[in-house]
């Protein structure tokens, strides 16, 4: 790494850019926190769609996860970062603005919906992949965490206030018509984003042969492969994420069909739930120093199969989604704990210039297990129901609590230290 890029990280996590990615992060998780409301409301209330069609709008928005997921990330680590997420932000933007466009003009379906959850689906890889590789080129290694943990708790703040939000919107003008602020968050997003100015390094080209996206790809994944904490992290995540992806197909469902929670009551307990996310967030770097940084990570996913049992018993009455919003943050504390603490080990562990291609892998089997999940749940649907299928869900998130607790990350309790890294030169906007 060049000197003039060493000075230009920051030296704490107030510095002016870290504010703008935060702030462009906020933006955008604002704005999708309004369509996690609108959109599944407007799907079941509006569009009236089956079980099956809930299913497959699930697996269309998970799709990209495993098919864009490694080329993001090896463009991420060959391209400056900033050009990529200001593209899909406003991608985003404009494929998310159909939709009130359409049910204004009396056109809107459920085709459409799938359309645009695909477009979502891509826009969100390509920014992520940029974005979460983007923070160690703003902060120095030892200054990951507590900007992780800055990164988490403006987020959960931006998350609950957009799902309260989104209830509110969709009470007063309509689902559809909701989405719309979504569509100026990302526009927001896109601007800050510009706005930054630090400068990126990339990996040099190799010495010999032509480069190529498969070769980049290919020598990412052997580096994850050969890189056992970060591997075994990265496991776990993707068996959780299983397990959730088959409890999230018909989360939202179960709750507005099934229990008759009202859209503004939805819209309430996610946002206690985001709370929940808030104060994990914040004390994060407090509780890995208390208890270590490997129990942190282990107790994160171990809640969450605990914390899915209120929802397997609850009734429509409003005792339930009492329980329901405590459990949901309680449930959101410790994952946004654990997140936080993991997603700061592995930044730690893995040399710049694999950081694109590490998310990416992280992505690929985490996330892109999710289209799979989505159609084992609406396959269970059909022969166990919609509470059956949860309680497969459920049981499977004990998986990953096994995989931890049998690996090295147990008995970790300190940030490791830093591998040496690759001397690279800072980026030019748009360079190859």
């Amino acid at each position: 790494m060049t000197t003039s890029t060493q000075t230009a990280k920051a030296a704490t996590v107030t510095s002016p850019d870290l504010r703008r990615l935060v702030a462009s992060e906020c933006a955008s998780l604002s704005g999708s926190a309004v369509s996690t409301v609108a959109l599944p409301t407007l799907a079941v209330l509006e569009l009236h769609a089956s079980t099956t069609q809930i299913a497959a709008l699930a697996f269309l928005g998970q799709l990209p996860n495993a098919v864009v997921a490694l080329p993001a990330g090896a463009l991420s680590d060959r391209y400056a970062k900033r050009p990529q997420m200001i593209a899909a932000d406003l991608t985003a933007a404009a494929g998310l603005a159909t939709i009130p466009a359409a049910a204004f003009a009396g056109v809107l379906g459920i085709g459409q919906l799938y359309a645009v959850a695909v477009v979502l689906g891509i826009t969100k890889i390509v920014h992520d992949a940029a974005a979460i590789s983007y923070l160690p080129v703003l902060v120095e290694p030892h200054l990951l965490q507590r900007a992780n943990s800055r990164l988490g708790a403006a987020s959960s703040v931006a998350d609950s206030a957009g799902s309260n939000a989104g209830a509110a919107l969709v009470g007063a003008v309509g689902a559809a018509r909701s989405l719309l602020a979504d569509v100026l968050s990302y526009l927001l997003s896109a601007l800050l984003v510009w706005r930054i100015r630090t400068p990126e390094p990339v990996a040099a080209p190799p010495p010999r042969g032509r480069r190529t996206l498969a070769r980049d790809i290919g020598e990412g994944l052997r580096y994850v492969a050969g890189q056992p904490t970060i591997r075994t992290v990265i496991a776990a995540l993707s068996t959780l994420s299983f397990g959730l992806a088959v409890m999230n197909t018909y989360w939202a469902y179960h709750l507005l069909a099934d229990l008759h929670v009202s859209p503004t009551a939805f819209g309430v307990i996610m946002g206690v739930g985001g709370a929940g996310s808030l104060a994990g967030a914040l004390l994060a770097p407090r509780i890995a120093s208390r208890i270590g940084i490997g129990p942190t990570i282990i107790i994160g996913f171990a809640v969450s199969p605990l914390a899915q049992i209120p929802l397997l018993l609850a009734g429509p009455e409003l005792r339930w989604q009492i329980a329901l919003a405590g459990t949901l943050a309680v449930q959101l504390f410790w994952a946004t704990a654990s997140g936080t603490s993991q997603r700061s080990l592995r930044q730690i562990l893995c040399e710049p210039r694999f950081q694109g291609r590490m998310q990416a892998a992280s992505t690929t089997v985490t996330a892109g297990a999710q289209p799979l999940a989505a159609t084992a749940a609406g396959v269970l649907v059909l022969f166990l129901g919609v509470r059956g299928t949860l309680t497969v869900g459920a049981v499977l998130q004990i998986v990953p609590v096994i995989l931890l607790l049998a690996s090295p990350v147990r008995a970790l309790r300190d940030m490791p230290v830093p591998p040496t890294r690759t001397a690279v030169p800072p980026a030019r906007e748009g360079a190859s």
